[in-house]
């Protein structure tokens, strides 16, 4: 019988936290940075597991196909690039390593070298991005902005229900959690004024999505089916793809976003691999009205079941959360997304990022956006410290966490957490 490391009865010698992201069914994969570099890490608990202190203990020598050099590197993309044959495999034996009973519990000396408290050593950039596309998958939220900015009868535009509407954004700007983003400057056209103006943004904002990251190469003219789209995609993070909405609003007709969302965007440290998120599985929206060009259509669950919240942490400290949503909302899935992405040929390399669009929900609280939260600024949000937010303030912090439950059994994402700087 072939080892299932999403069993939900499997159980660690590791101490885990009921409400730890990082049990043994999860086993994600990021980069920490120590005193003598950068290594391939995994996490249960509260604890990081230096992949390369296990290589040299021989603990990973039943992995085949697996270059130790690969374990100490600045990005995940060489590890990715192994293949799922390796990587799922390093996966089952760290599961194996970390159940009660194994070899690795009685190795104190191996302990010791490999398993550092998450609290002590940073976490980087997981991958070394290339290219990054955001779309625009969201029915509800696509919707909202219709209603506000258009005719609320016709909300969405005659595309949405026949593509997943993307946009190529900008790789150089996504951070890793924990990196601060200045407040950005660009050009606005205030309400009544005869031209624009260059400033400060006034209306910053987060959206709340997920990312897929590419495990996998194609050549320029290659297509992936929706139905081999999943031994393309390595993992998820959570994914705050931050909105400028009044230089947006100003810049993005004909072409789109531009420097309203090319200032930053913030990525959680720990990538869950779609092994991990198997369990989570889940039906997704009916598309038959209309039903999309065949090869848009496909079988069986591919919306997962991640439930997402945004919390806005002001400078005294009293948080409040403001959004509580769940990724299954989305109308295009992940396979969607990149079979239209490479359906005219274009290629994709390991570490790019394809990020979901903001995912909002039917009710106001499950809303992925402040746009969408106080409405066009019409219903602001009341916060403990006697303060209120229509948009994102300087010094605010916007913490983004999401996990799914199942049979008792945690598996999340840790948290993105950015703070907003004043202009630079």
């Amino acid at each position: 019988m072939s080892y299932n490391a999403n069993d939900p009865r499997l159980t660690s010698w590791v101490e885990v936290p009921s409400d730890s992201d990082f049990s043994i069914q999860n086993i994600p994969f990021g980069i920490c940075k120590m005193n003598d570099g950068f290594h391939v890490s995994s996490a249960i608990g509260n604890q990081v597991i230096i992949l390369s202190a296990l290589a040299e203990n021989g603990y990973l020598k039943e992995v085949e196909g697996l270059d130790d050099s690969t374990l100490k590197n600045e990005f995940l993309n060489d590890f990715i690039s192994l293949g799922k044959s390796v990587t799922s495999k390093v996966r089952e034996t760290l599961s194996k390593l970390l159940s009660v009973g194994s070899s690795l519990e009685q190795d104190a000396a191996t302990r010791k070298a490999a398993f550092v408290n998450m609290e002590s050593v940073e976490m980087t950039m997981p991958v070394r991005v290339g290219d990054y596309t955001d779309f625009y998958s969201s029915r509800d939220h696509a919707t909202n902005v219709g209603k506000m900015f258009r005719d609320p009868e016709n909300a969405l535009l005659p595309n949405w229900l026949h593509i997943p509407v993307g946009y190529h954004g900008r790789a150089s700007s996504i951070v890793v959690s924990g990196t601060p983003l200045h407040r950005p400057m660009g050009q606005q056209m205030p309400a009544g004024a005869d031209a624009p103006v260059y400033g400060a943004c006034k209306l910053l904002d987060f959206e709340l999505e997920m990312g897929f990251v590419v495990g996998k190469d194609t050549k320029l003219g290659d297509r992936i089916s929706v139905h081999e789209a999943e031994d393309y995609i390595f993992g998820l993070v959570l994914f705050n793809d931050w909105s400028a909405r009044d230089i947006q609003k100003w810049e993005y007709v004909p072409l789109g976003p531009f420097l309203g969302k090319n200032f930053g965007s913030s990525i959680s440290p720990w990538i869950v691999t779609l092994e991990a998120l198997e369990p989570f599985k889940t039906t997704s929206p009916a598309q038959d009205a209309p039903r999309p060009l065949p090869y848009l259509q496909f079988e069986g669950d591919k919306n997962y079941d991640i439930d997402l919240e945004v919390d806005i942490v002001p400078p005294s400290g009293e948080s409040k959360t403001v959004c509580r949503s769940n990724f299954k909302f989305m109308y295009w899935n992940m396979c969607q997304q990149l079979a239209h992405h490479t359906v005219n040929g274009c290629d994709v390399n390991v570490g790019d990022i394809c990020a979901s669009g903001t995912i909002s929900g039917p009710e106001r609280g499950s809303f992925g956006s402040m746009l969408e939260i106080s409405w066009r600024g019409t219903m602001p949000v009341d916060m403990p410290d006697g303060s209120v937010r229509k948009f994102i303030q300087d010094g605010d912090r916007v913490v983004m966490r999401g996990f799914g439950t199942k049979d008792g059994v945690r598996v999340g994402f840790g948290k993105v957490d950015t703070e907003i700087l004043p202009v630079k």
